[in-house]
């Protein structure tokens, strides 16, 4: 009996020894241990384009590659090989900011300018053409202004008439052209003629004609004016600031290998809900553009410049051909003549809203304004 008692008693110590050790601090068995958390893989910045803007390269050359004529890469990033220069005074054309030097294009381009100054004269009355930015003699990107223009199919034609006489090579120069709107949203109906309507239509006749580019309130009043004969509205497309010239772009010659055309226009006039799209932009845009400058605000750079690198390799052999060699014109070497000349605005500053306006139109009343939910064709 003794015995039995000593054994239970033994039992019972060795067990509370047991438990003892089971729940002592630090003798717990750790639980699992987590995964760390996985880091979000770094996104590695692109390196920075080496080299000098294709810009300050292109920019100051001022003869064409004497290489058979090849529209090259796209037109916004490529180049032009064999460009043509379009005579700057013609029957039915003359052409503007001569110091510009960018009155070339592919002869693609510059059969069409002469052919449509021609045609829109002797079939459309139209007086004559004043011809704006074509394309520099190598094509590339330009020292200012336009992003496109870089192959030799894109042309700048002013919707102000071309006079009775030649102009003078000054009066080319300081000449503005004339806008053709009375506010932001509206066409000015004492500039606008059916003659404008017409001269449109006919540039977009022809089958090379990729597209035009005109500001969104030229494209409403042309949608007005059209009549029956819609077709050539599907060329025609808003864009911003063309409301002084509006801008033709040619396809690619067939068959060159090379060049690259945008997608083709669809069915649609544009009359409809793309035009209330942009007019919807055009409402946020004159707001903005209203307002006073933030204090401090940085100005909007835009992207970084294209680089020769950037553009299609041929146009390494392009800006070098003839023996040329390409000359790096920082802001300590650009001829500060050739910099203002190639800045210097070809039209009018955009409209913008006066207090009143601008006042009634964020507050939702239209004051005779045409905004962005009104129907584009009444």
């Amino acid at each position: 009996m003794r015995k039995l008692i000593f054994c239970l008693l033994t039992l019972l110590i060795c067990e509370s020894a047991v438990a003892q050790q089971i729940h002592a601090p630090g003798a717990a068995p750790q639980a699992a241990a987590k995964p760390a958390a996985e880091k979000a893989p770094v996104k590695k910045k692109k390196p920075e384009p080496k080299g000098p803007p294709a810009k300050e390269l292109f920019g100051t050359v001022d003869s064409p590659a004497p290489l058979a004529a090849r529209a090259i890469g796209s037109y916004a990033k490529g180049c032009l090989a064999g460009g043509a220069a379009l005579p700057i005074t013609g029957p039915d054309w003359q052409v503007m900011r001569l110091s510009r030097n960018r009155n070339w294009g592919h002869p693609r381009l510059v059969d069409y300018m002469e052919r449509l100054a021609s045609d829109a004269r002797a079939l459309d009355g139209w007086p004559g053409l004043l011809v704006g930015d074509m394309a520099q003699p190598r094509g590339g990107p330009m020292l200012t202004g336009h992003s496109s223009h870089q192959i030799g199919l894109d042309a700048d034609i002013w919707l102000t008439a071309m006079p009775e006489r030649v102009l003078t090579a000054q009066e080319r120069e300081d000449i503005s052209a004339v806008s053709m709107l009375k506010d932001p949203f509206t066409v000015d109906p004492k500039v606008w003629t059916p003659l404008h309507t017409k001269l449109i239509r006919r540039a977009a006749s022809y089958p090379q004609v990729a597209r035009i580019f005109v500001h969104p309130a030229i494209k409403k009043v042309l949608c007005e004016q059209a009549g029956k004969d819609r077709a050539f509205l599907r060329k025609v497309r808003p864009w911003w600031n063309h409301y002084y010239h509006f801008h033709v772009r040619l396809t690619c010659p067939p068959g060159l290998a090379g060049c690259e055309n945008q997608p083709p226009v669809g069915d649609d006039d544009g009359c409809g809900q793309q035009l209330k799209d942009w007019y919807a932009m055009l409402r946020k845009a004159a707001i903005e553009a209203a307002k006073a400058p933030q204090p401090g605000a940085k100005p909007w750079k835009g992207k970084p410049a294209l680089t020769l690198a950037q553009l299609p390799r041929e146009c390494g052999t392009v800006l070098k051909a003839g023996g040329h060699t390409p000359v790096v014109a920082d802001a300590g070497t650009l001829p500060a003549a050739l910099k203002v000349a190639a800045g210097k605005d070809a039209g009018p500053p955009l409209p913008k809203l006066d207090q009143a306006a601008l006042n009634a139109l964020v507050g939702g009343q239209s004051a005779g304004m045409p905004l962005p939910d009104r129907n584009p064709n009444r």
